[in-house]
């Protein structure tokens, strides 16, 4: 398929800059083939039956973005993208000249680091303070948010740009389907007897990376780490047997998911994926997706678009840009049924 055929139009208007006034309050398009259902996400605890489990990835957004300067002079500012150990990071790092390796960068007036050497576009940085990355970051980061958001990370955005079950630190991006859950959701789907499992998968900043080739098939892959523990494959073994549904929250879940599955069979474990979902592929372990929508011309929106139907996706997207959902991070959510 070619890039273009995963174009849509959508109105800057539609990009949410801001969370909804409470955590939840958004609204939920049920994609059942053609049907379209106009629902609210309070609507959602309807739409799972005992005995179904629901999959959300409990990765933790890190404070991944520090300014400062080199020390041979200059502005600089990195991204964190993978913290590979207590002192060193891949980061992508912007200034007017890229530091070389054994030049010296000082974040926040107090951190000091050294360039030991490029890794394709990723630098990697070692700290050379006692203190670990994640507690520098915590201290002196900026917490990253998309692009697409045009202005700068707010106090609001420290709370709501976090699932309320974040716990794994490590990602650069939230896993943004998790944001419309409340505690009393998840108290209140348990109740119902849906179960709920979680997989650890954490989002780079790759996941805005742009596609940048017309054939999509040419498109390569950003790599993520990811965790399955055997609670969940144990947990989905159980939902298969008695009958119920795999309903995977978020695209990050179904990437854990699909990239542990590819054997033929789920084991649980850690592993690196850069596996990419476009129409055609074959799903082994999710049934059922909730989403967020997602960008035009994105690997995303070729992963649902597999999941649900590419005609069927096309369909769904013209209808929330009428009804004028709210689009991306902070956005409104979709339940999509598969496509078999």
């Amino acid at each position: 398929m070619q890039l273009s055929d995963f174009d849509y139009h959508l109105p800057e208007a539609l990009i949410a800059q801001h969370p909804p006034a409470t955590r939840g309050a958004s609204r939920l398009l049920h994609v059942a083939g053609r049907e379209l259902g106009d629902l609210a996400f309070s609507d959602f605890l309807a739409l799972v039956n005992a005995g179904d489990v629901l999959v959300f990835n409990d990765t933790r957004v890190i404070r991944a973005r520090l300014f400062g300067e080199k020390a041979s002079g200059g502005k600089v500012e990195a991204l964190i993208e993978r913290v590979l150990d207590e002192h060193t990071a891949l980061a992508h790092v912007r200034s007017s000249k890229s530091p070389k390796p054994g030049s010296r960068l000082i974040f926040a007036g107090r951190w000091e680091a050294e360039m030991v050497e490029r890794q394709d576009s990723l630098f990697k940085l070692r700290f050379l303070a006692e203190d670990n990355v994640f507690d520098i970051l915590e201290a002196s980061g900026k917490l990253p948010l998309p692009p697409y958001i045009e202005r700068s990370a707010e106090g609001e955005d420290d709370e709501r740009y976090q699932t309320v079950y974040a716990r794994e630190r490590g990602a650069v991006a939230a896993p943004t389907a998790g944001l419309h859950f409340t505690d009393e959701m998840l108290a209140a789907l348990a109740a119902k007897g849906v179960e709920l499992a979680y997989v650890t998968l954490h989002v780079g900043a790759g996941t805005f990376q742009p596609v940048k080739v017309e054939n999509v098939a040419e498109h390569k892959m950003h790599s993520e780490i990811y965790e399955i523990p055997a609670q969940t494959v144990e947990r989905i073994a159980a939902a298969r047997a008695r009958g119920g549904k795999v309903l995977a929250v978020g695209t990050t879940s179904v990437r854990a998911l699909e990239s542990a599955a590819r054997s033929g069979e789920l084991t649980a474990g850690r592993g690196e994926t850069d596996i990419f979902i476009t129409p055609g592929y074959r799903f082994r372990v999710v049934d059922r997706l909730l989403t967020n929508f997602h960008l035009p011309k994105s690997t995303l929106l070729m992963l649902v678009s597999a999941f649900a139907g590419y005609e069927e996706m096309r369909a769904a997207y013209a209808h929330a840009v009428a009804r004028e959902y709210r689009f991306f991070s902070y956005g409104d959510a979709m339940l999509l049924e598969r496509k078999d």
